[in-house]
């Protein structure tokens, strides 16, 4: 199950495979975008003072990479069969993590419409969980990898700190539609956009919700250009991910001049065609919210 870029969906229609993994008896899944390989265990290289789930350091391929005990990040025991657990090396917002969990087993392609959002009153694992996938033999659970780095690492996610470089700032009355799934995401993007003086910024949960809200003020006679300046999107969303969103509103006569935003931890060199490929006018890879406004900038102001 190496390597598995060679197997790349066409960009926009709104599929996507899962790499399922198990921790102990439960089921997870990992986007096969984020996945660069499958290894069996090597020896690690312990970090002395580091955080309880990170193990330590391996090189792979000449690259050395943290290791991140996916089963104590998790709050579950530990490998029953050590000798039989699998490393996953991914890569997403611009870094690579070797995941250390206790099987790999197989790849499903879905629909983004097969996946429901966790609710809220989910306990444990739900903030670390982005969507549910009902499957022959019970659930699997996408697990927020951004999430469980963030975790570890606070400094790999957004922080308005990151803006400090851009000075003293007008408000703009431009208005923003943002659509990202995670509600830390969400808030954590309005408030820094706030401080580089964006504050009329509209969000929805996921790319149905917003292309739903488009589709309306078209039906009503709207100018969606009058309404809206600009769309951030995230990639990885139930129900409509963001490059199928980005997709349509090219592809529509009344929200094409829409200038599109993709904000997204799959932003690298080997997945930028994707976005290329259905007209984002704009690609950022998370956490670099310096460089989002900077776009921001030069297409609204």
């Amino acid at each position: 199950m190496e390597n598995q870029q060679g197997i790349l969906l066409e960009s926009g229609i709104n599929e996507l495979e899962i790499v399922e993994f198990g921790i102990g008896s439960n089921r997870f899944g990992i986007n096969v975008i984020k996945v660069k390989e499958i290894l069996n265990p090597l020896p690690i290289t312990p970090i002395p003072h580091s955080h309880p789930s990170v193990e330590g350091i391996i090189e792979v391929r000449g690259e050395v990479v943290p290791v991140v005990d996916t089963a104590h990040a998790l709050g579950f025991d530990p490998s029953k069969k050590p000798a039989q657990d699998k490393f996953i090396l991914a890569e997403f917002n611009q870094m690579k993590i070797v995941f250390h969990v206790h099987t790999v087993t197989q790849i499903h392609r879905i629909s983004w419409e097969q996946m429901e959002k966790p609710k809220e009153m989910y306990q444990g694992l739900e903030t670390k969980i982005t969507g549910i996938v009902k499957m022959e033999g019970g659930m699997l659970l996408l697990l927020d990898f951004e999430k469980v780095a963030a975790d570890i690492n606070p400094e790999a996610s957004i922080t308005k700190e990151q803006l400090r470089n851009l000075g003293e700032r007008e408000r703009s009355e431009k208005r923003i539609m943002v659509v990202e799934d995670s509600s830390l995401l969400r808030e954590l993007l309005q408030e820094t956009l706030e401080e580089a003086g964006y504050d009329q910024t509209v969000v929805f949960q996921n790319g149905k919700e917003a292309l739903d809200h488009l589709k309306q003020l078209v039906d009503e006679g709207k100018e969606v250009e009058e309404e809206y300046q600009l769309v951030i999107t995230d990639i990885e969303m139930p129900q409509i991910d963001g490059h199928h969103l980005t997709r349509v509103i090219k592809e529509s006569e009344e929200m094409s001049s829409l200038p599109v935003i993709i904000f997204s931890s799959l932003i690298t060199r080997d997945l930028r065609h994707k976005g290329e490929k259905v007209g984002a006018d704009a690609q950022v890879s998370k956490p670099e919210i310096l460089n989002l406004v900077k776009w921001i900038d030069h297409y609204i102001l």
